[in-house]
């Protein structure tokens, strides 16, 4: 679950709910233990203040970090989703990846970079604050956070896909091969034998070293998730290059059943979804497209009301519709149904329908053109 809390470069940032929880465990570590023991002439009432302060500024600087991303993307033409704050930090979401090599290493090593200068900012403002006489509460949150930034920046330099610098190696390897799923590939044999590495040495801390049994389980969890995240984007990589040179005018469906508006629920339910094997319907009327009714309509009406109930009733109506055009690519059709999760798209010219591509389309074309090997594509 994330809210929303603006826009920035016109740009929805949004924050994890687990961003919060992050937050506090952070502000207490900081007001409980560093704090204390690095600068005992604070009151325990002004450790959690500065606690606070330092959790906020680092959240701060993960958000310029993915702003960095996502600046370098929108300005080469790449479109930006959304950037969610969470857990691990934050990621920006593009609804395209970079079709060149030399743009992936420039958005990925934006990020780091920008940690860096951050820590070099406040690491330049502590400097100067101890020869002018800055409060000592200031003085622990710029010292604070300039050392957090280049860990930060020094952490996603892990040539580890899908962290900076596994996007960096991802796309050296590319521009040396020219083709993105072996480069891929590559990057995500080197991430899966660091996460093996991190797994083993925080296994390792724990037998060795019981004292540090968090330390060694939040290695262990980081390896995890380079693995999980190296994995992910390799599947995303091999479908994404399978459907190549596809266009959703390929895949689509043309011969449709439709659905007339004045249809009730029931007559719906009889007629079309017991007779045949759709999930959804496109609802037409004088050949323009009315609305979509599928399923999940079907469920939100009470089965008591079903005999008097129409589909225009209980159609999802052609303004809420997710459409797309018949050119557009198949794998810009996958991110559009990721997107919006949802299992269909109605391509559309106007309010004209021409065909409706679904998820299963999709999936049937990535299996027949790996099975034949058709997907072995280069990217240049």
């Amino acid at each position: 679950m994330s809210v929303n809390i603006g826009r920035i470069l016109g740009i929805p940032i949004r924050i994890h709910w687990t961003l919060w929880l992050v937050f506090l465990l952070i502000a207490w570590s900081l007001a409980v233990g560093y704090l204390p023991a690095t600068y005992p002439q604070l009151s325990a009432n002004m450790d959690w203040i500065v606690g606070a302060v330092s959790a906020l500024l680092l959240f701060v600087s993960v958000l310029l970090h993915e702003l960095s991303h996502s600046y370098i993307a929108k300005k080469n033409g790449l479109p930006i989703a959304r950037i969610t704050l969470f857990f691990f930090g934050g990621v920006s979401e593009m609804t395209e990846e970079p079709q060149d090599a030399a743009l992936e290493v420039r958005m990925a090593a934006a990020g780091p970079l920008t940690s860096f200068a951050i820590a070099g900012v406040l690491g330049a403002l502590w400097y100067v604050g101890g020869y002018t006489g800055f409060p000592v509460a200031v003085m622990a949150v710029l010292r604070y956070n300039a050392f957090i930034n280049v860990a930060l920046g020094a952490f996603n330099l892990i040539p580890a896909f899908p962290l900076d610098g596994g996007r960096v190696l991802r796309g050296g390897l590319w521009q040396s091969s020219k083709n993105l799923l072996k480069a891929t590939r590559k990057a995500t044999r080197v991430s899966e034998i660091l996460s093996l590495l991190m797994i083993f040495a925080g296994l390792s801390l724990i037998v060795l070293n019981p004292d540090n049994i968090v330390n060694g389980i939040w290695i262990i969890f980081l390896g995890w998730f380079i693995r999980s995240g190296a994995e992910t984007s390799l599947r995303q990589t091999q479908m994404t290059e399978a459907l190549h040179g596809v266009s959703v005018g390929d895949i689509m469906t043309r011969n449709l059943l439709t659905v007339a508006p004045n249809l009730t629920v029931q007559q719906l339910v009889n007629d079309y979804f017991l007779v045949h094997p759709h999930g959804g319907y496109p609802v037409v009327q004088n050949d323009k497209l009315q609305g979509v009714v599928t399923m999940g309509s079907v469920r939100s009406i009470p089965r008591e009301k079903r005999e008097f109930e129409t589909v225009a009733q209980a159609m999802v109506p052609y303004e809420r519709i997710v459409t797309i055009n018949s050119t557009a690519s198949a794998a810009y059709a996958m991110q559009k149904m990721a997107k919006n999760q949802i299992g269909r798209l109605v391509v559309t010219e106007g309010d004209r329908i021409l065909g409706i591509v679904t998820r299963g389309d999709l999936m049937k074309t990535i299996r027949t053109r790996q099975d034949l090997g058709v997907s072995d594509t280069t990217f240049r």
